[in-house]
């Protein structure tokens, strides 16, 4: 078995998801360590909270491979008593490197969002919109729905708590439109590509306003449900791609929507 290092990583999410389709504010990539270290552990999650680097310290694991980036933003310092520096203090201490794919990985064929497609059971997967590279997607189902029955199928589908509706009238759905995190500034743009629905999180007042003005359902699932169901299957991919290698893949199960519903 060969051994692995960061970048042999790296090259392997690069592979699924290119730097070059990241939105111009992301920042993914590479954020702590170095890329020669060897890695005979990787711990996958969504986002790089205080629990998910307990659990990479337990595992012994050497990289972290998250969707969100632990780093947005120029640091002007990394203080130990604020949430952030003491992330980095941990991962430092630790030996833990850590490696984003964001909005390269939402725009990607087989990235976040055709995940969420086909975890939704819609079929004839296409980008959205003409484009050969889109962030959203559309796709069909099998059988047309009303926007209420579309939501509790939405909601059994990905497992989530709770999701909310935005209702646009009397009229049966069949063609989706998707986009997960934050994606309800693709509303319009599913609707003039003749999507009757869609499915994002993080909904703002006034864009449900919107979209009901323009006739198209809504369903908030919210930006973890939408998004979680990506760290199984870029685990998997990195099984695939890393199965030469002498190294264990692990995928965070524990993570939880920051959100309750009282």
């Amino acid at each position: 078995m060969k051994k692995c290092t960061v970048q042999a990583v790296a090259d392997a999410v690069n592979r699924l998801a290119p730097r070059k389709l990241a939105e111009d504010w992301d920042n993914p990539g590479l954020l702590i360590g170095d890329p020669t270290a060897e890695v005979k552990k990787i711990f996958v999650c969504l986002d790089v909270l205080d629990n998910q680097i307990s659990r990479a310290i337990e595992l012994d694991a050497q990289l972290i491979v998250a969707h969100h980036p632990l780093i947005f933003h120029a640091i002007k310092n990394i203080r130990y008593d604020l949430p952030l520096g003491n992330k980095i203090s941990r991962l430092i201490k630790n030996n833990l490197a850590v490696f984003a794919a964001h909005t390269n990985l939402d725009s990607a064929e087989g990235g976040v969002n055709d995940v969420l497609a086909k975890k939704i059971g819609l079929n004839d997967i296409k980008m959205l919109g003409d484009e050969e590279i889109s962030m959203g997607r559309l796709g069909t189902l099998e059988t047309p729905m009303t926007a209420a029955d579309f939501a509790r199928h939405v909601k059994k589908c990905l497992n989530a708590d709770n999701v909310r509706l935005v209702d646009a009238g009397d009229f049966l759905i069949k063609k989706i439109g998707v986009c997960g995190g934050a994606g309800a500034d693709f509303i319009q743009k599913a609707k003039f590509f003749g999507a009757q629905a869609f499915v994002t999180g993080d909904v703002k007042y006034h864009e449900a306003q919107a979209a009901v003005e323009n006739k198209i359902h809504v369903v908030d699932a919210g930006h973890f449900y939408t998004e979680f169901p990506i760290v199984h299957e870029l685990a998997e991919f990195l099984r695939g791609e890393l199965e030469n290698f002498d190294v264990e893949i692990f995928e965070d199960t524990s993570g939880k929507n920051f959100f309750t519903t009282i």
